[in-house]
């Protein structure tokens, strides 16, 4: 069974950071593109970063650009969304998911397996 869990959200007080997990089960993430989403409340989903297999380029969405950064630990099968600079606006469950073409052209709609995502609350 393919299975992505996110871990490490929580509250986090404005200007911090905040560091996502995305361990999955069943399957090798080495040869997926995986990426990152979020959504708020009355929100649309919306991508927050991307990184593809092999080279592992990535994309950023413009209101995270210098803030994110994703990372892959191919031993233990996972992949990391660092974020700094918070901000209340950045309040979501952030989700991970993973493409199984390796690239991040398809956006959420090409992504074939999703986690149930994690919290992250930006507050003072």
């Amino acid at each position: 069974q393919l299975r992505l869990v996110e871990s490490g959200g929580g509250l986090v007080q404005p200007g911090g950071s905040l560091t996502l997990s995305c361990a999955a089960s069943g399957f090798a993430l080495d040869y997926y593109a995986v990426g990152w989403f979020r959504q708020s409340p009355g929100k649309e989903r919306e991508e927050v970063s991307c990184i593809s297999s092999g080279s592992g380029s990535g994309i950023d969405a413009d209101s995270m650009k210098g803030r994110v950064t994703v990372s892959r630990d191919y031993a233990k099968n996972m992949v990391y969304l660092q974020m700094n600079s918070l901000s209340p606006g950045d309040t979501a469950v952030y989700y991970c998911a993973v493409d199984a073409a390796g690239h991040c052209y398809g956006g959420a709609d090409g992504m074939d397996v999703w986690g149930k995502g994690t919290l992250v609350t930006v507050s003072s």
